[in-house]
C-alpha cells in the first residue's frame, strides 16, 4: 500500500479509470461479437448490428479506450466478414 498521499490518490484514479475501461471493452466485444453472428448467418438485420458495432470501435477508439488502431483493424475484419457474408 502507498505511503505517499499523491499516489494513494493516482491508485485510486487508476481504479475507476479500470472500471471504465473494463465496461466499455465488455460492450464492445458483445457488440462485435452480435455483427460477426449475423454477418456469418446472413440475417437480415446484419447491416444495423454491424454499424453500431463500427461506432463503438471508433468511439472507444477515439476516447482511448482501447488503441486506435486496434479500433481500426477490428473495424476492418468486421467490414470484410460482413461483407463476405453478404456475398456468400
Amino acid at each position: 500500500m502507498a505511503n505517499i498521499k499523491g499516489q494513494i490518490k493516482r491508485n485510486r484514479q487508476n481504479e475507476k479509470r479500470r472500471l471504465r475501461n473494463q465496461t466499455a471493452r465488455t460492450e464492445l466485444k458483445t457488440r462485435v461479437k452480435a455483427a460477426r453472428v449475423a454477418a456469418d448467418e446472413g440475417s437480415a438485420d446484419t447491416d444495423a448490428l454491424v454499424r453500431l458495432a463500427q461506432q463503438r470501435l471508433a468511439k472507444a477508439g477515439a476516447k482511448g479506450r482501447i488503441h486506435p488502431r486496434q479500433a481500426s483493424r477490428r473495424t476492418s475484419r468486421l467490414m470484410k466478414r460482413a461483407a463476405k457474408g453478404a456475398q456468400g
